[in-house]
């Protein structure tokens, strides 16, 4: 019996000495930290990894974008279908090669869209807007126009 508790008190001990590793797979509103997006969006938006890498050539990823209001996507493309959940703030998408305002859709917070790969989209937002979209890496923006991509502007 005494050596039945001391093989328990032993395994306790050392499950409390080794470090946990693992990532965070679980966020609180305020645990979720933006930083600046990447260069082939405007600049003002604002990026947040949740899961995966977003860059990686293959592998799923869990994205969060702020943008501020009055914020533009101009018309592109992505290589793999985009699922987005508007989370605050108004997000207007509209589809087509060329930028049209009256031809948008608005999305308030709570609603859910999705885009196919090779759809051409462009986006607006009403007030400042976080979406959340997941899907297959690699995240890329294929610009209709490729003057509106502002990856070689600085």
């Amino acid at each position: 019996m005494r050596l039945s508790f001391l093989a328990v008190a032993l395994t306790v001990a050392a499950l409390f000495a080794t470090p946990l590793i693992h990532a965070q797979n679980a966020f609180t509103p305020d645990q979720v930290k933006f930083g600046p997006a990447p260069a082939f969006m405007p600049r003002g938006a604002q990026l947040a990894v949740l899961e995966g890498d977003p860059m990686a050539l293959s592998g799923d990823f869990t994205i969060r974008i702020k943008m501020p209001d009055g914020y533009r996507l101009a018309p592109h493309t992505h290589p793999n279908r985009e699922n987005v959940t508007v989370l605050s703030g108004t997000l207007k998408v509209g589809m087509g090669d060329q930028f049209d305002a009256s031809k948008m859709m608005s999305f308030e917070a709570g609603s859910f869209a999705y885009v196919d790969p090779s759809m051409p989209h462009y986006v607006m937002v009403s007030g400042e807007t976080v979406i959340q979209v997941h899907g297959l890496s690699p995240v890329k923006f294929n610009y209709i126009n490729p003057a509106d991509d502002p990856s070689g502007r600085k």
